[in-house]
């Protein structure tokens, strides 16, 4: 946490300063300028003019758990995300090329984990997958015939383009690409990124279709990885297979008001260990022995998202829908469901907002006999069983002081966590911090 903090000043400061050397009038603009540390003297535009982007930006995590948990805790967690967007037609000539490189850190502690809070999803989002720097993104996107196809290649993370979502709540399960908080063992969100590609072709005005194809190697996720190499450019061994989502997407405009309709699929080669069975085709958790290994994975998704009230898209009501399905042979968590609204601009205040979710998070009824049965052969080992549902809840207010600071108080409650009905009731309040740099 205090490495964090002192990055954070130490950028602050040095930024700060060279805008006062321009002798920049703070007061004039600071309410409203997209970023807290301005246009530095006019170079951030000119760089912007002449191709060249600057995307920094900093957020925090602030979660108590009042009732739930073995004990009650607070615990803080952030993350840098500092990256630069070329637009190589006007840096290069280079017509209809875009590349995008992307450094994140991640810092601090997780509530979920420290005071043993015995939920499927976390109730701080930005925590985890390696607290240090990671490669988060470094491609190429090429655009052809006037935007109408798109091809992307480089090191990405899946849930930028398949199944993404917004993550303004705190809870996971209301946050990025869905299948991820499902399936994470294969299907990467932000910040890791792996080798892969996606060709995009937008078929009508409203209407695209992607395709994808991305690595599957568990040494990305570890947390040993990122810590020593996740800043690197590399390939590291451990590739098993592809994974391979197909989206299709319509964007509408209802009596001008903005919606977005996505429906995808997965198929992944690499498969994996089944949950219920050995390589026998009996029970594993009564007869022991290697897990079944099946030969692939998969899943589908919707997003669904539709302003209802509003003149503009910054302002008024937006509901929403994700829902995913794993397949039942291998994903413990085998579906998941979010629904929720967003109000933007309330009380006349532009960049306020409001957000109300509700989700649930299914265990696979396989992983539930398995551990039922490991319990009876193994009554000093066994594990607690899940089953049925995790629901997750969440209230916040996004209270914005300038356009590019916004701080978002939170409420959370989760029911039957893990799945297990023995959990207490988890009570959460949260404070979310966002700021552009």
């Amino acid at each position: 946490m205090k490495s964090s903090f002192t990055l954070l000043a130490t950028i602050v400061g040095l930024l700060t300063a060279t805008a006062h050397a321009q002798d920049i009038k703070l007061a004039d603009d600071i309410q409203t300028r997209p970023y807290l540390l301005g246009d530095w003297g006019g170079y951030r535009s000119h760089l912007a003019e002449e191709g060249v982007q600057f995307n920094l930006g900093y957020t925090s995590e602030v979660a108590h758990n009042f009732s739930g948990g073995k004990q009650h805790d607070t615990r803080y967690t952030d993350q840098f995300a500092l990256g630069t967007t070329l637009d190589l037609n006007r840096l290069l000539g280079w017509n209809g090329g875009t590349f995008q490189l992307t450094y994140s850190h991640r810092n601090g502690r997780n509530l979920s984990g420290d005071a043993d809070l015995g939920t499927l999803q976390q109730v701080q989002e930005v925590y985890g997958r390696g607290q240090t720097w990671r490669l988060t993104q470094f491609w190429l996107n090429q655009d052809f015939m006037d935007g109408l196809v798109q091809w992307k290649i480089g090191r990405v993370t899946v849930g930028e383009d398949f199944a993404n979502f917004s993550c303004d709540f705190q809870n996971l399960t209301f946050c990025g690409s869905q299948p991820g908080n499902i399936v994470g063992s294969y299907w990467l969100n932000w910040p890791v990124s792996q080798w892969g590609s996606r060709l995009k072709v937008k078929t009508t005005p409203d209407t695209y279709i992607q395709l994808g194809v991305y690595q599957v190697n568990p040494t990305y996720a570890s947390d040993d990885y990122a810590v020593k190499d996740g800043w690197k450019l590399d390939n590291p061994d451990g590739t098993k297979g592809a994974l391979i989502p197909l989206e299709f997407g319509w964007l509408p405009k209802v009596n001008q008001l903005s919606g977005s309709y996505k429906l995808g699929f997965w198929y992944n080669n690499a498969g994996g260990p089944d949950l219920y069975l050995n390589q026998a085709d009996q029970p594993l958790g009564l007869n022991g022995g290697d897990t079944l290994q099946r030969d692939s994975r998969s899943g589908a998704y919707i997003n669904f998202s539709q302003q209802v009230t509003g003149k503009s898209e910054n302002e008024g009501a937006t509901i929403f829908l994700n829902a995913t399905a794993a397949d039942r042979e291998t994903s413990a968590n085998d579906h998941q469901i979010a629904l929720g609204l967003e109000y933007k601009a309330p009380f006349n205040r532009v960049d306020d907002m409001v957000g109300a979710a509700l989700g649930a998070t299914h265990i696979n009824g396989r992983q539930t006999a398995y551990q039922q049965e490991y319990n009876t052969t193994h009554l000093n080992t066994g594990a607690d069983v899940g089953r049925g549902y995790e629901y997750a809840t969440e209230f916040f207010y996004s209270w914005a002081p300038l356009h590019s600071v916004a701080f978002r108080p939170n409420l959370q409650y989760v029911i039957n966590p893990g799945g297990i009905a023995d959990n207490k009731n988890v009570f959460v309040l949260g404070l979310k911090t966002i700021i552009t740099l």
